[in-house]
């Protein structure tokens, strides 16, 4: 949206007003919000005739009119007919709903609750109602009606992208669109059914990813029967009012946001299951069930496994602390994570040990990335201190059936002979 959130705070009381102000001024100030506060119903109203607010905000009892007349003077203006409009209240809800729901009332709120409650309950109102943004992808060949809907979504913000055909709307098609409207009926080889069916089973984005709102001229239940089955999220027909278009644009947008948030969250918990809180790099669970499928696969063969222990490290947990202990290998995780190829595993195996899992490389190959890995972990000097690092590694070149677990074993005895041996150096199994 071009311009900033803006609310509408109405009560009586000016303590109240200032301090739920405040309050989400800083709740939504990423969001960029606008905020006006007021003490009375006519002072209400002379703010709403001055300019467009998103959101409104209202006690039940105002000192000169009750809060349900305001909500009707604002569904009887034409700027504001369609607005949201919170009614505060203390009294029993069951009464209140049903007034309300004549007056035009959007949802309610027990300031019962309290004050910490209510300053929730309208940061999630707020994002849920807060004005249009979007990239929406439009496919409609009748210039008449592309230009009269297409004003209407860009006048609430949209970036609207116009497409003649579907061919042309599945060669714009990406990530960045978050809406389709598309006419159910397009001329050319390809209809808008085509094209819906095109975006479900052609490029897999499901009805959640990207939402269709269908665009048709037909009453015709088998023909809404067939658009829902086709894929659509929804559809309007037409001519198309505005408030009924954005209406069903605003709910379909809320879906896209909400998938989201939740690919998000969902990602977010994939990466602390899988990873390292510490350092950064995989955790030993993730590898472990990574790894057997990764060794027995022949098209990894041969594979690598690399131990690598960092030198005297209880020394320095012991005279400096595990502060700095964490910074040392918070350092060498970062170096580890930067240091490999996406198809190579490297994950924390235990205290100050790290495992790295290297298929499709030669033992030339491996020889000169480990000592490169040990030069560079002696020159890191994390948190000021001099550290090395003593690096076993075996390989499954000569048995491609080699399991998992001796392979380890196999780079934790070399590992072992690398400390024996004078410490930061690497050592092969197979070496003499």
């Amino acid at each position: 949206m071009d311009r900033n959130l803006s609310i509408l705070i109405t009560d009586s009381s000016r303590v109240a007003r200032r301090v739920i102000s405040r309050a989400l001024a800083s709740e939504l100030l990423a969001e960029a919000v606008e905020i006006t506060a007021v003490g009375s119903g006519q002072e209400a109203l002379h703010a709403l005739a001055a300019r467009q607010f998103d959101l409104v905000t209202c006690s039940l009892l105002l000192p000169d009119m009750y809060g349900l007349d305001l909500c009707r003077a604002l569904r009887s203006s034409t700027t504001h007919r369609f607005t949201p409009f919170l009614l505060v209240t203390a009294e029993p809800f069951e009464r209140v709903m049903r007034a309300g729901y004549g007056a035009g009332v959007t949802d309610y709120f027990d300031k019962n609750q309290g004050f910490d409650s209510f300053i929730r309950f309208i940061r999630a109102f707020a994002q849920q109602h807060a004005g249009l943004a979007g990239k929406l992808l439009y496919v409609e060949d009748n210039e008449v009606e592309a230009k009269r809907t297409a004003a209407m979504m860009r006048r609430r913000g949209l970036e609207v992208v116009r497409t003649h055909t579907a061919e042309d709307g599945l060669a714009l098609l990406d990530e960045s669109f978050s809406l389709v409207v598309v006419d159910f009926y397009l001329k050319g080889d390809m209809s808008g059914g085509d094209f819906l069916h095109s975006i479900r089973c052609g490029a897999r984005r499901s009805r959640e990813e990207l939402p269709v709102l269908i665009v048709t001229s037909s009453h015709n239940p088998n023909i809404e029967a067939e658009i829902f089955h086709a894929g659509a999220n929804d559809f309007v027909v037409k001519p198309v009012g505005e408030e009924v278009l954005i209406s069903r644009i605003r709910s379909l947008l809320l879906i896209t946001r909400q998938f989201s948030q939740l690919s998000t969250q969902r990602e977010q918990l994939r990466e602390l299951a899988t990873t390292d809180g510490l350092t950064g790099v995989f955790n030993k669970r993730h590898l472990l069930e990574r790894v057997d499928l990764l060794a027995g696969r022949m098209d990894s063969y041969p594979v690598w496994v690399a131990l690598v222990d960092l030198d005297r490290f209880k020394a320095i947990n012991d005279c400096y602390g595990h502060m700095i202990g964490d910074q040392v290998l918070k350092a060498v995780g970062a170096l580890l994570a930067g240091e490999f190829r996406r198809e190579d595993l490297v994950a924390r195996f235990g205290g100050e040990e790290f495992i790295v899992v290297m298929p499709r490389c030669t033992r030339s190959e491996c020889r000169r990335r480990m000592e490169g890995l040990r030069h560079k972990i002696e020159n890191l000097r994390p948190a000021g201190f001099a550290i090395s690092a003593s690096i076993g590694v075996a390989g499954n070149e000569h048995d491609a059936k080699m399991a998992f677990n001796d392979l380890v074993l196999e780079a934790d005895m070399a590992m072992y002979r690398a400390k024996d041996s004078g410490r930061n150096r690497v050592v092969f199994a197979a070496d003499p």
